[in-house]
């Protein structure tokens, strides 16, 4: 971004009180090991893609305490001086480790963990989850989208609609990572190099005398890239053929026409047929309208001629379902130079946590390269690829099944080491080729909108056994 704003006190305030404690009680220094991980996917889908470690990097490399922020806190007279010290020359000494963006993730997996002091490894917890939250979320609709497009381009438009300004934009970049095209957003391409993309409003065309004038002026500024909005007045009636007009007399190197109202499949097969009886077989057709991906599936099955999309509020908002629901669990701590696991047990099953630190990893088929499973392991163990390897299911203490014939890629990156960056992030679109690359491998069952195959994410021998032991105790005990 090329405006940078200190971004350290948008925290929730107990995160502050709980520093505050940690310093007071002593416990300041103890190192204390959190993980990110979500608990389900959005819309009852089959996969999330991770977004949003590029901002969560930039965070952290900026976090410190300014003069005001340490007056705002000495009037709030909750907070020792001491502890205002310590704000005041406040070094990040953590390190990270998290799954590179554009990854496929999942359910119960520790996509980012936090090692540090505990005093500054909680801190830290609000904006890393409303960053990888926000994002996620949006190239998580956006993969979706772009998947039932079924080739043809999707375009973000919906930064009039998104909530707020960072909304707009880090859900441009999401978008793009996703698979999106581009973005309405100019600010995305001059910050981030994502293709800006757009045609004109309706207000254009209601400025001139007729269709044909608005059509006429504006291919007459726009030769090499011109695409007429013919849905102010009456589409087939006095749009498209207006559009024709123009195309004959001023002939636009590039061409096309945007619907943006009414029933998308009937208009666009009777525009489609005007344009090719003209000799127009070159016109592109673009649509928009409050899509989604099952109304872009609906309207293709239903035979619309489209070219490209563009998709605005129902996916800078992931309007079905806005929240991703990511959390930051403590999952172990260091005493007298020994690891000690913690879990947080639960009513709800799916709200237990997996203890300790952890590594992830992902299982490919040897002969094709596919994903098989993705696993939980404690940290440092090896998972031996040659013969049979036992993984278990993290939701049944009974379930397990046999991997064999596969080789074991870590999908966690260090990213700080002692609170220096030790990461290079990608370019967005070497980050947006990978994720593509990586969804081309999946199943093509977990795709699927409906009733999606679950991909497996299982928990190695020794940490399923932790967790249980660690259950029982904490059962017996209550």
């Amino acid at each position: 971004m090329s405006y940078k704003r200190n971004l350290t006190m948008l925290t929730d305030f107990y995160e502050i009180t709980m520093a505050n404690g940690y310093f007071e009680t002593g416990m300041d220094d103890t190192i204390a090991y959190f993980d990110v991980f979500f608990r389900r996917i959005p819309d009852g889908g089959g996969y999330a893609i991770m977004a949003g470690l590029e901002q969560v990097i930039d965070y952290l490399k900026e976090l410190s305490f300014s003069e005001d922020d340490i007056e705002y806190l000495r009037g709030k007279n909750a907070f020792s001086e001491k502890f205002l010290e310590y704000l005041a020359n406040f070094e990040f000494k953590c390190d990270v480790w998290a799954v590179p963006e554009g990854t496929p993730i999942f359910p119960g997996e520790p996509i980012l963990t936090v090692r540090g002091p505990v005093i500054q490894a909680q801190f830290i917890e609000t904006m890393i989850l409303l960053i990888i939250n926000h994002q996620s979320l949006i190239a998580t609709k956006a993969s979706r989208i772009v998947r039932e497009a079924g080739g043809r381009p999707v375009m973000e438009f919906g930064t009039r609609r998104a909530h707020g300004n960072s909304a707009a934009i880090y859900g441009a970049r999401a978008a793009y990572i996703g698979g999106c095209a581009g973005t309405a957003c100019a600010i995305a391409d001059i910050d981030m190099g994502i293709p800006a993309l757009g045609t004109m409003a309706h207000s254009w065309v209601q400025m001139f005398d007729s269709e044909y004038d608005a059509f006429k002026a504006y291919a007459e500024i726009y030769p090499d890239n011109c695409t007429l909005l013919v849905d102010t007045y009456n589409v087939l009636k006095s749009g498209v053929p207006a559009a024709i007009k123009v195309f004959d007399e001023v002939k636009p190197a590039k061409k096309g026409i945007r619907i943006d109202s009414g029933d998308i499949a009937y208009l666009t097969k009777k525009a489609r047929a005007m344009l090719d009886e003209a000799g127009h077989e070159d016109c592109a057709i673009v649509v928009s309208n409050s899509l989604d991906e099952y109304l872009i599936r609906d309207i293709l099955h239903e035979g619309a001629c489209i070219d490209s999309f563009g998709v605005g509020e129902r996916l800078i908002t992931a309007k079905t379902e806005p929240v991703f629901g990511g959390v930051y669990k403590l999952s172990a701590i260091e005493k007298d130079g020994n690891l000690i696991p913690k879990i947080k047990v639960s009513e709800n099953v799916e709200k237990i946590t997996n203890p300790g630190f952890k590594s992830l990893f992902r299982l490919f088929d040897k002969d094709t390269d596919e994903p098989l499973a993705d696993l939980i392991t404690l940290d440092g163990e090896t998972i031996p690829e040659d013969g049979e390897y036992e993984i278990f299911d993290p939701k049944a203490t009974w379930k397990k099944k046999t991997v064999s014939n596969f080789y074991a890629v870590n999908l966690r990156k260090p990213i700080f080491i002692d609170g220096k960056c030790v990461y290079n992030s990608p370019s967005i679109d070497e980050i947006r080729t990978y994720c593509r690359k990586e969804m081309d491998a999946m199943w093509a069952e977990m795709k699927r909108l409906e009733n999606p195959q679950t991909y497996y994410v299982d928990l190695s021998y020794e940490l399923w056994k932790l967790k249980n032991d660690m259950l029982g105790n904490k059962t017996d005990n209550r």
